[in-house]
């Protein structure tokens, strides 16, 4: 006779494919990645908005320096308040370790036909640690790599926050009680492939405006219509940066197929051994009764 399961506990099938968050974002968490997140489209997206009546066509020249300078105040905002929202030791002992891992393997692929192996670390983590928790391993991670290369300049911000909504997309994808084993890593690579041809995109918007020299028919011509400038912005992307977004999607959605269940299952485990979710508590003196 089987014995029955109490109401409170988690049945051990159920417990091995719900998702153990080490961040769960609240409402504050929310509204600041919502914010971040419209402010940031903006800065990427302003050339296409400065028309003749814009202000923004007359500081073509500042505006990306100018959005440079703001964005990191912003993300450091976000940031803190998601993990003032509670990210414990163990939550940003975990962070330390993938942003680290990233931020080594970005260089291997660095000059390479765009063969960056960090971005497949990016979608699993995500994937397996929230949209929250991703949102800030994007962001520390590709801080971590600018220090390591010597990458900081102006484009740090724009690249912290690209990778922030990387990471943060993989964690809002359908949950694993729904997908497992070669869906999931399907949806994983497809995902990854899409999302290394968006960061290259939107980061293009950033340089697109700040590099002289080009012909004028990929460059950017501040005041114009947005259509004329929406034409110029794809010939730009074919022309200076598809064969680079190829190979990223093309290594993001191999190394899925090869490592991907392998890496899924240790961040997995990982996790359910940090037991992130589980109240601590404290025995009273003398009665030996646990109190919270």
């Amino acid at each position: 006779m089987s014995t029955p399961v109490p109401p409170t506990e988690v049945p051990p099938r159920a417990e091995a494919t719900r998702p153990v968050r080490p961040v769960r974002l609240g409402p504050r968490s929310i509204a600041a990645l919502v914010l971040i997140s419209a402010i940031g489209a903006v800065f990427f997206g302003w050339p296409l908005l400065a028309g003749e009546s814009s202000g923004l066509a007359a500081h073509a020249g500042d505006a990306p320096w100018l959005f440079g300078a703001l964005l990191p105040l912003l993300v450091a905002v976000v940031v803190a308040t998601i993990a003032d929202s509670g990210m414990d030791a163990k939550a940003v002992a975990m962070l330390g370790v993938l942003a680290a891992v990233g931020a080594a393997l970005r260089p291997l692929g660095a000059g390479t036909a765009g063969l960056e192996p960090m971005f497949f670390l990016m979608v699993l983590s995500g994937r397996v640690l929230g949209p929250g928790f991703g949102f800030v391993l994007g962001a520390v991670t590709m801080f971590a790599s600018a220090l390591l290369t010597g990458g900081v300049g102006p484009w740090m911000p724009f690249q912290m926050l690209a990778m922030g909504w990387f990471t943060m997309g993989a964690g809002l994808l359908p949950g694993p009680e729904r997908l497992r084993g070669r869906a999931e890593l399907l949806m994983l690579a497809a995902y990854g492939a899409l999302a290394a041809f968006a960061y290259g995109t939107v980061m293009n918007l950033y340089g697109w405006t700040i590099i002289s020299g080009m012909s004028s028919g990929i460059s950017f011509h501040a005041g114009d219509p947005v259509r004329e400038n929406l034409v110029r912005f794809l010939a730009y992307c074919a022309a200076t940066s598809l064969g680079w977004d190829l190979g990223r999607a093309l290594l993001t959605v191999v190394l899925t197929f090869t490592l991907g269940a392998t890496l899924l299952k240790a961040l997995r485990r990982a996790t359910r051994r940090a037991a992130f979710e589980a109240r601590a508590t404290f025995e009273a003196p003398g009665d030996g009764s646990p109190r919270p």
